[in-house]
């Protein structure tokens, strides 16, 4: 398979994954949690084995696309569900375990890899094909297992008893999120997220996370490779940075939360990442310390950002459906531009990489530190305009349930900033 073959089939991963994310929340509201996520991943599990056996470039290409469709709905999905059960300042420390998990699954992959790389040859078989057979095995079986472990919305859940229930929705609704005990799905609310200037300038913020995110995920082992180890430890050498990303990324979900500036953030952290990157790009060729140093404030400044902008995105929209339907803007426009993530880093460019690090750092200083400084400063001015009273007069006339149903545009309604 030729190097653009193996580009083309990892983007068309995001072509499938990024096109059915507007569309998974509202699923998951109707179907349930405890049902729509247990079948997602039983179904990418399967698929995942199929990968073990495919024998060219169709056959991969075809697993790749329904890969990205079986996926597409658990990442919005779970920080939807977060959302629905959190008050606002209680959502960054839990987005921040959930994503932690994605960069200790990158430290564990290369671990896991270069232990399954020697089962090369065992039943006819390559090891990046028991890769995939065996991971896929245990998804199916999580998946299944999960049948159990997930329950459904507050409004739903059957663990909670009559008055639980009541204390978790008095909660949110404490919080601005009247929403949370009933709400039924109308085009309005899809409409309302499609309007909102917030949707898209968090999409462009998350936008500079995810194409840093994917660029440095699919070919962190590459780099280190290059940096003059064997395949195996550069695998192995690729495990402390997610390691390292995975702990700032729950510190800054405990700040965040306990700050309320989401923003700020934001800001900072990226400042962590445009160094690493600025190293990356500028270290000469020999120097491999100053090399493997940026890969870590590259990581430690991409996967705190992630987490926490889906959080500051899920905190400023107010409306289940609605919220469901901005997450799945955000991550899915986001998750789009892994295609140009997975097309940036070419064989011909090795051993520096130059054109690669300088559209990452390009999408980390334009989309992620521009856009977190452009929404901050948007949301501190509304808030001010909501405090000295200058949108009152949306509310003029409406009775309380007619204000309630306003969501995040009614005049109460503080942004997290």
């Amino acid at each position: 398979m030729t190097n653009g073959q193996y580009n083309a089939a990892l983007s068309l991963f995001f072509v499938s994954y990024a096109g059915f994310e507007p569309l998974t929340n509202v699923l998951l509201k109707r179907l349930r949690p405890s049902i729509f996520i247990p079948a997602i991943m039983v179904l990418w599990g399967i698929v995942m084995c199929f990968m073990g056996f495919v024998h060219n470039f169709s056959g991969l290409a075809a697993a790749r696309f329904f890969l990205g469709v079986a996926e597409a709905g658990l990442f919005p999905g779970v920080n939807y569900y977060l959302s629905c059960w959190y008050k606002r300042s209680e959502l960054g420390i839990r987005a921040a375990v959930f994503f932690s998990a994605a960069a200790l699954a990158g430290s564990f992959g290369g671990l896991l890899a270069a232990a399954i790389a020697l089962m090369n040859g065992i039943g006819g078989k390559k090891g990046w094909a028991w890769i995939f057979i065996l991971e896929g095995l245990a998804t199916v079986l999580i998946g299944g297992v999960s049948y159990w472990m997930v329950h459904d919305f507050p409004d739903e859940a059957k663990f909670l008893s009559d008055d639980d229930r009541l204390r978790v929705l008095r909660r949110l609704k404490s919080d601005g999120q009247s929403s949370a005990e009933h709400e039924e799905f109308k085009m309005s609310y899809f409409w309302a997220s499609v309007k909102d200037w917030k949707t898209w300038a968090f999409a462009v913020v998350y936008m500079g996370c995810d194409g840093a995110l994917y660029s440095f995920s699919l070919f962190l082992p590459t780099i280190v490779q290059e940096l003059g180890y064997a395949s195996t430890q550069a695998n192995l050498l690729s495990v402390p940075p997610y390691a390292a990303a995975a702990v700032l990324t729950i510190l800054i979900g405990w700040l965040a939360d306990r700050t309320k500036q989401r923003g700020w953030c934001n800001i900072g952290v990226s400042l962590i990442g445009i160094t690493g990157f600025s190293m990356l790009l500028g270290a000469p060729t020999k120097s491999t310390g100053v090399k493997y140093a940026g890969t870590f404030l590259g990581a430690m400044g991409i996967y705190p950002c992630v987490a926490n902008t889906i959080s500051w995105a899920a905190n400023n929209s107010e409306g289940v459906y609605k919220r469901g339907v901005t997450l799945g803007f955000v991550i899915g426009w986001g998750n789009l531009n892994g295609i140009v993530s997975s097309n940036i880093y070419q064989a011909k460019d090795k051993p520096n990489y130059r054109p690669g690090h300088a559209v990452v750092l390009a999408y980390m200083v334009v989309f992620l530190l521009g856009g977190s400084l452009f929404t901050h400063f948007m949301l501190i001015s509304e808030n001010k305009k909501r405090l000295a009273g200058k949108k009152d007069h949306l509310i003029a006339g409406k009775t309380d349930s007619e204000i309630e149903l306003m969501g995040d545009k009614k005049p109460s309604f503080l942004y997290t900033v």
